[in-house]
């Protein structure tokens, strides 16, 4: 068969490389290097992704790919640290002592989150899907811890749109990172950056035969005589890891919209740790940024020799006006950093960095196979109701047996 893969994130990449040793296979991909929102940055003498990134301990997928690949070696695991920006203060929030003298919520609150941490991993998600999750944790916890913990958290990954998210993502949140220690999170990371897992799946697809299209953009796609074709070209099948609405503009089925949202994330490299230590800082206060997540708190700083932090910010339609001079003001302002010590920034920015798990997200899944082509990425059932590299990976091998079951019973 000749198959078309639109799109070189982790998706696409993992559904190229299933198929091309009995296949030949295309891959277009419009930016001039692969990864989407895995891509990264070469600075100095490493690389750093381009959005923050690690894994967890359920994650066997990826576990299995990176073995596959040959760089299982370099997974390595660490202590994330959490913590929260509230009213021009960091509170780490990670052992019991710190936790129990954190302000923002009284020791009935604290009880009822503990509760809630053992409640999320027996729930049935499903049953959630209708469910805003403000309403649900202000109706069973109250409006103090869902001011004071949760709104946090929804307006770092969500930003204006946290509102309309369901209580299944918020659960499967909680589900999914309750393994922790006494000081912190079990999390994973790539010795020497996720940039070797990209770069291992470009060379599998290319010694298979495989294509890779890179700065080549898929300007519409068609149906004729049967088949697809990609840019004017036929294919037996075409596999598809855009958002579907984009899939749409370009010729593809119209199908239920899928809510996404884009990302704005500031990577900045200074001389010094600015959050106290901890990693994952969720800002409380009012900023133009959710969430101040600190690479080097988390990955050895002598690997890089310079503190590296991400500013996260979420937003729909179009990025806010002036996002990056803000996002760098507000930072400098509220964490005392002189320009001097920043040794260089950068601002990545995707319009479809996403989906938002609004209420009634589960009945927007699309089918793989949706009129003749092929549809998988972070919109997949996989994905559901939290993205991660697992899904992705999930998303692109299960699209790739729907192809060869095709082909099977053509």
């Amino acid at each position: 068969m000749k198959i078309g893969v639109i799109g070189g994130g982790l998706t696409g990449l993992v559904a190229a490389s299933r198929l091309v040793q009995e296949n030949e296979v295309d891959l277009f991909e419009k930016m001039p290097y692969l990864g989407g929102c895995l891509s990264s940055y070469s600075v100095n003498d490493y690389f750093i992704e381009k959005y923050y990134h690690h894994c967890f301990s359920g994650d066997q997928n990826l576990f299995a790919l990176l073995k596959e690949m040959g760089i299982s070696d370099k997974l390595e695991w660490n202590t994330g640290t959490t913590g929260y920006f509230a009213n021009n203060k960091i509170y780490p929030l990670n052992t019991p002592l710190e936790i129990l003298v954190y302000p923002e919520l009284s020791l009935i609150d604290k009880i009822k989150l503990a509760r809630l941490t053992f409640k999320a991993k027996k729930t049935d998600l499903r049953t959630l899907d209708n469910i805003p999750a403000d309403k649900y944790i202000i109706e069973h916890l109250g409006k103090s811890i869902y001011s004071s913990f949760f709104e946090p958290l929804l307006k770092s990954k969500f930003g204006e749109r946290r509102k309309e998210v369901s209580a299944a993502w918020l659960f499967s949140r909680i589900a999914i990172r309750s393994d922790r220690g006494v000081s912190g999170e079990h999390l994973g990371y790539l010795k020497g950056g996720f940039h070797q897992l990209i770069d291992s799946l470009e060379k599998s697809i290319e010694s298979g035969g495989g294509v890779i299209q890179k700065q080549n953009p898929v300007s519409f796609i068609s149906y004729r005589n049967g088949l697809w074709a990609v840019n004017g070209t036929e294919y037996d099948a075409i596999i598809s890891t855009i958002a579907p609405q984009e899939l749409e503009r370009i010729g593809g089925p119209a199908l239920q919209p899928i809510p996404y949202q884009g990302a704005a994330c500031m990577t900045i490299a200074l001389e010094r740790d600015v959050t106290r230590g901890i990693y994952w800082l969720n800002m409380k206060d009012e900023a133009p940024y959710g969430a101040v997540i600190a690479h080097t708190n988390f990955i050895p700083f002598e690997r890089y020799r310079e503190h590296i932090i991400y500013l996260a910010s979420y937003f729909s339609d179009t990025v806010p006006p002036n996002l990056d001079r803000r996002m760098l003001e507000d930072f400098y302002s509220r964490f005392a950093v002189r320009k001097g010590e920043v040794h260089w920034y950068k601002m990545a920015v995707d319009p479809w960095a996403g989906p938002v798990y609004t209420t009634g997200y589960r009945t927007l899944i699309p089918d793989y196979e949706q009129k003749g082509l092929f549809m998988a990425g972070m919109f997949s059932s996989t994905n559901y109701p939290e993205r991660s590299m697992e899904g992705s990976i999930n998303a692109g091998s299960e699209v790739a047996d729907c192809v060869k079951k095709r082909r099977k019973n053509a």
